[in-house]
């Protein structure tokens, strides 16, 4: 049974009966706490945490997610994967341990003709928690399992919690035994590689207090409303439904196993390293696709670098397996073709998926290369210290900035005899992460606990926001926070976060910046609103200062925005809009949507696109823009289902999460796209908008900045002005300034030839008397001074090369001194002659730029090196005349 098969057998038996299907969430987790999804359950977290209310009683999902601390492992076990899809299905309130036991077990074992897995129930072994006989008594007396393959395990393998206070509760978990040629019998609890978890079945029937550990937490009580949550690995089930050893030989990984077998022409079973790499280039090719089929795009921070890395170690092991030419395009092909039956976004998003991983691809080629280089230099400088460990910062150096992965790190040291200070690159790495999610948490929430926002959510309800129709009315003040902080009350000059019942302030989402203005409450209280933020779903937060008197929970309040940032904003969002629209109608579906920012007055729009934007089309795309304004289209919102605007070929907006009923935001004729943000009535409120240039901010993602309004046609007076300015320096027309300029600009460039070329001559008039002065030491001719301050350092090499050469019939080393932009450089060379007495130019150079505070290297002949202290010249120059004499 193919694994997409599997799939609709899953969805098609629970919407059979009664559940909602609840389409897969996207990878990028909407939780600050996640960079991924990671667990089935994840996107109904809020529901299980009660910050949402459920909007049904049953449902079901096959969620795609993504795990990667066990990175290393993967491929060197045949266990590990990163990409994988849990199967779920979710009882909010409604059926619990017997009817989500009996779901179970007559999907597993009823026959393939009937619309089950037809598993053979003699297979079947079940786990229960130590304590939950109930689960044992349904499993034995109501499905009939014999007792003697029902185990009980204890709370590290058989009881549920996420970690925090909240929702817990037992499990129960079904085992397929796959036979004695996999291990020992004795059920899960004596082989878990012969007896393998294929479900498990959390029972959330109490509360948890504070604790660590998935055992250390107090039991508080029941829970009001039990709930189910289970999840059952696909990936797993089509193991043992297609009979095949592991997961990689299942219908979606083997063909990719087969593709890059294809193209290097190594076997699969061949050979135990070889085998490993196939296995990382099967799982990470497919969970690279499916991360930039959902938006990812690779980067050096988050989820980005998730992206990067995988692909990288990909693209890697592809070239240990003997490949040398560019190979991602033909295993994204088939990973496409063969997850496509299942999620067919990714066949029409296939541009745009290519586009961005073989952009990837070919700069890590271009990377593997320069990024060897500084490599190579940081082991010449690890050794050049006695040392056989290359510094953590160092290889946390070549991932930041170069993107190679650790393991190529580690793998290139240990060829040069070196390991690498793991813990020191893991310490940065860790460092580098908690800072992004602390800045991503903290914009959100203000360092608050969250559950304060969810204790306003369980009492008042969600916010209801009036802004699409008003900018100002009446509220009340239903939930008030000083410093982060839960407060009766707050008073003039505190720092608060403030919750309405209703608002028409705008909290920042969908690239559309906060509103800002003023709460008046009834008091006479007034607090100065500067942000505004959803840090849990449907609270809105007003955050400011109290400017004032005392604000007091339960007042009535009268909220008003800032009318003119609200409407320069709103210019903005829809300038986005058009510009999406514009730009795909320029280059295509590739050039969605990858992140935006509207602000007043201006924004800036990131989309897909493997190289720049020609200056040509980016004109194209403005003229279009500005002939959409002068249209004078009607700009409108409408809610409708999401397979109603996906009928109407709306456009998703990049990083949004969307439910049933979405947002529909249509300009005229010309652009439809899902959008919860404000905007104009009509597109001549936009006035002019001016495309300021774009630029690369990633792999295969651009960035357009621009001005809308008055700011546009601020910055085009302010052009004009300039333009006039230069028109009446060149005595020339407008249409005239590039040719004029550019005629400057040659001339002046021909000057600084001249000037160099005089400059050089007069320094290189030195050579001879400074090669006549040259001093024997112990039979070396040294020539070790300082020349004029200002001279560069290539004139000083060239100045070096040129005394060496005129020194003949003995040993020569020429170490020359010059000062540069205030900072000491030195050139040192050294002939044959000398070299063969052991004095090498590189080991001069690097105690001469020691002395001078600072660092260099070079070749045996030449070296070059420089510092920071300029009046330790005369030190350095004595330092390499004793180092010469030594040596000789």
């Amino acid at each position: 049974m193919e694994s997409a098969e599997i799939r609709r057998r899953w969805l098609r038996f629970f919407e059979e009966r009664g559940h909602t299907v609840v389409p897969s969430a996207s990878l990028i987790a909407d939780d600050p706490t996640l960079l991924l999804v990671n667990a089935g359950m994840v996107p109904f977290k809020p529901l299980f945490l009660g910050e949402v209310k459920p909007p049904y009683k049953t449902a079901t999902s096959v969620q795609k997610c993504v795990r990667t601390p066990d990175i290393e492992e993967v491929g060197k076990t045949t266990r590990h994967g990163t990409f994988f899809q849990m199967c779920g299905n979710f009882s909010f309130g409604d059926y619990f341990k017997e009817g989500a036991i009996k779901y179970a077990w007559e999907l597993l074992t009823s026959s393939q003709a009937d619309g089950g897995y037809g598993l053979d129930p003699e297979r079947l072994w079940i786990t229960v928690y130590l304590e939950d006989d109930e689960a044992e008594r349904i499993w034995h007396e109501v499905i009939g399992v014999p007792k003697e393959r029902i185990q009980r395990l204890g709370k590290k393998e058989n009881y549920w919690s996420m970690g925090v206070p909240g929702p817990c509760g037992p499990c129960s978990e079904i085992n397929y035994d796959r036979g004695p040629e996999f291990g020992v019998e004795g059920g899960p609890a004596v082989n878990d590689e012969r007896y393998v978890e294929i479900w498990n079945l959390v029972f959330m029937q109490y509360e948890r207090g504070a604790g660590t550990g998935k055992e250390d937490f107090e039991i508080l009580g029941e829970l009001p409303s039990k709930n189910i949550d289970t999840g059952l690995g696909l990936e797993r089930l089509a193991m043992i439904l297609q009979d095949v050893q592991n997961m990689y030989e299942t219908d979606t990984l083997r063909v990719v196993i087969d593709k890059a077998t294809e193209l290097t022409g190594v076997r699969y079973g061949a050979t135990h390293e070889s085998d490993v790499s196939l296995r990382v280039v099967a799982d990470h090719i497919r969970t690279s696709t499916m991360l930039i089929g959902d938006g990812v795009t690779p980067g050096n921070e988050g989820r980005g670098y998730v992206l990067r890395r995988i692909m990288r170690r990909a693209i890697r092991n592809m070239r240990l397996l003997g490949a040398s030419g560019l190979v991602v395009g033909e295993l994204l092909d088939v990973v496409i073709k063969t997850m496509g039956q299942q999620y067919p976004e990714l066949l029409e998003d296939r541009r745009r998926i290519e586009t961005v991983a073989l952009a990837e691809e070919a700069a890590f080629v271009k990377t593997l290369k320069a990024g060897t280089n500084i490599l190579d230099t940081a082991v010449t400088d690890t050794k050049a210290t006695g040392s056989t460990v290359l510094p953590g910062d160092k290889a946390f150096l070549l991932h930041d900035t170069w993107g190679f992965p650790i393991d190529l790190t580690l793998e290139m040291a240990a060829e040069q005899g070196l390991s690498v200070d793991e813990d020191g690159f893991r310490r940065l790495m860790k460092e580098q992460r908690e800072r992004a999610k602390a800045d991503a948490q903290a914009k959100k929430s203000g360092h608050a606990d969250l559950s304060a926002y969810r204790e306003v959510a369980d009492k008042s309800g969600a916010t209801e926001f009036t802004g699409y129709g008003a900018t100002e009315g009446e509220s009340s003040v239903v939930g008030l926070l000083v410093n982060g902080v839960p407060a009766p009350a707050a008073h003039e000059g505190d720092e608060v976060e403030v919750v309405l019942d209703r608002t028409p302030f705008y909290a920042e989402g969908g690239g559309q910046l906060a509103d800002t203005g003023r709460i008046k409450l009834d008091s006479g209280a007034v607090v100065e609103v500067r942000d505004v933020q959803q840090p849990v779903p449907g609270v809105t937060v007003h955050k400011g200062v109290v400017q004032v008197g005392e604000v007091v929970l339960g007042s009535a309040a009268y909220a008003t925005i800032d009318v003119t940032r609200r409407r320069a904003i709103a210019r903005a969002h829809s300038a986005t809009h058009l510009t999406h629209q514009a730009l795909r109608d320029a280059l295509g579906p590739t050039a969605a949507q990858a992140g935006s920012e509207n602000s007043p007055g201006r924004f800036r729009f990131d989309f897909g696109s493997p190289t720049a934007v020609p200056g040509t089309v980016l004109t194209d795309v403005e003229q279009k823009i500005n002939d959409v304004l002068a249209r004078e289209l009607d700009v409108h919102a409408e809610v409708m289902s999401m397979d109603e605007a996906k009928k109407q070929g709306a456009i998703a907006e990049f990083g949004e999460k969307y439910g049933d009923r979405v947002r529909v935001v249509t300009i005229g004729d010309f652009s439809k796209e899902l959008c919860g943000g404000t905007h104009v009535h009509n597109t001549a409120q936009l006035g002019l908008v001016k495309l300021l240039g774009e630029s690369s901010i990633g792999s295969g993602v651009r960035r357009v900045e621009a001005l809308v309004g008055v700011d546009a046609y601020r910055f085009l007076a302010r052009e004009h002005t300039v333009v006039s300015q230069l028109t009446e320096l060149v005595k020339g027309r407008p249409e005239e300034l590039p040719e004029k300029i550019s005629g400057v600009l040659a001339k002046l460039k021909d000057a600084e030839k001249e000037i160099e070329k005089f400059r050089a001559e007069k320094v290189l008039q030195a050579a001879a008397g400074l090669a006549e002065g040259a001093k024997d030491v112990r039979g070396v001719a040294l020539v070790a001074a300082q020349v004029p301050d200002g001279t560069s350092a290539d004139d000083l090499r060239k100045l070096v090369l040129d005394v060496r050469g005129r020194i003949q019939g003995r040993p020569a080393v020429v170490a020359l001194f010059s000062v540069a932009n205030g900072r000491p450089v030195t050139v040192i060379a050294t002939n044959e002659a000398v070299r063969e007495r052991g004095v090498k130019a590189g080991d001069l150079v690097r105690t001469a730029a020691k002395t001078l505070g600072g660092g260099g290297g070079g070749k045996p002949d030449v070296a070059q090196g420089g510092g920071q202290n300029p009046a330790a010249v005369p030190e350095a120059i004595e330092a390499v005349e004793r180092l010469v004499a030594e040596a000789a």
